[in-house]
């Protein structure tokens, strides 16, 4: 933005920067982005000939228009119009404007993001990576929770309060029934399928888990950490990281990507998408269509395969 820099700030930009910091307090990175929208107005003021202090809507809908076609992003678009509304009502209390021409203006949209996930091969290389090097209780305990958390999509607070059998908790492990049940969002519960490798790997890890500890521990929790109690969400995420780092991946894995690829995934395999609502336990069917998003190409091979005008002629 050499232009917006290299003019002269206007008397009254200078005033108000000087109420945002030391009157109103705000912190110095926000005056800093503050200054730099009001540069970019006087800018583009000056530039289309017209005084500040006497823009119109039309002038700030055409400024907007022109930042987003540059590739300015929604959300900064959007920081430097409540930059500029802020500075036009103080400047209206100063009686120097008779109307604020940014309000009831808004920035574009911007797209939601898509959800990160790992890739079909990515995912299986994670949850069939082994470290021989790692102790055998911490390497039982982060391949059980790899494992489920790709098999279930669970949340990682629905993982953490997971419990051996069903209690008080939050949720328990069926291992008869291959089954996890879970609390969710809003107290919402659910059942879901747990696949046969991660039910290896629960046992696996059931195994060992008492190994550490006397012989009266009675800690409820599936996931508990070194010290025997219930592990915590950050260990987890701690925990998938490394993993993810060991195992040779580009991606940084978390919790959230796990539950990301196993509802693409799934979604992928079986263009259920209600399904995949369900398992997720989802209130809204629309949290879920972002996944329909991720693989296009996928869906555009099953038409190819289903639909009677696409099959090619022999």
């Amino acid at each position: 933005m050499p232009q917006a820099i290299a003019l002269a700030l206007a008397p009254q930009v200078q005033a108000y920067l000087q109420h945002v910091g030391s009157e109103r307090r705000l912190a110095a990175r926000t005056v800093a982005l503050y200054t730099e929208g009001l540069q970019q107005l006087q800018a583009m003021a000056a530039q289309a000939g017209q005084p500040l202090l006497e823009l119109q809507p039309p002038h700030i809908r055409r400024f907007v228009g022109a930042l987003h076609a540059k590739g300015r992003h929604g959300r900064s678009i959007a920081l430097w119009l409540s930059c500029w509304r802020g500075f036009f009502k103080w400047a209206a209390w100063q009686g120097w404007v008779q109307r604020n021409p940014v309000e009831g203006i808004r920035a574009p949209k911007t797209p939601k993001p898509l959800p990160k996930a790992l890739g079909v091969d990515e995912a299986v290389q994670l949850a069939a990576f082994v470290n021989p090097e790692a102790d055998p209780w911490d390497e039982a305990r982060d391949a059980a929770m790899t494992e489920l958390l790709y098999s279930s999509g669970l949340r990682v607070s629905e993982l953490a309060g997971l419990d051996v059998q069903p209690g008080s908790g939050l949720g328990w492990l069926d291992m008869q029934a291959a089954l996890v049940h879970v609390t969710g969002k809003g107290g919402k519960r659910r059942a879901v399928p747990v696949g046969q490798p991660a039910l290896v790997a629960l046992q696996r890890w059931l195994a060992l888990r008492g190994s550490r500890f006397a012989a009266h521990w009675a800690e409820p929790a599936l996931f508990v950490g070194a010290r025997g109690g219930r592990i915590t969400p950050q260990v987890v995420w701690q925990r998938l990281r490394l993993r993810g780092a060991q195992a040779g991946l580009a991606t940084a894995v978390h919790p959230h990507v796990m539950r990301h690829s196993f509802a693409s995934h799934v979604l992928q395999s079986s263009g259920d998408l209600r399904a995949v609502q369900e398992l997720l336990g989802h209130a809204n069917i629309t949290t879920t269509q972002i996944y329909t998003r991720l693989d296009f190409q996928h869906l555009a091979q099953a038409y190819e395969l289903a639909h009677p005008r696409a099959r090619k002629k022999p």
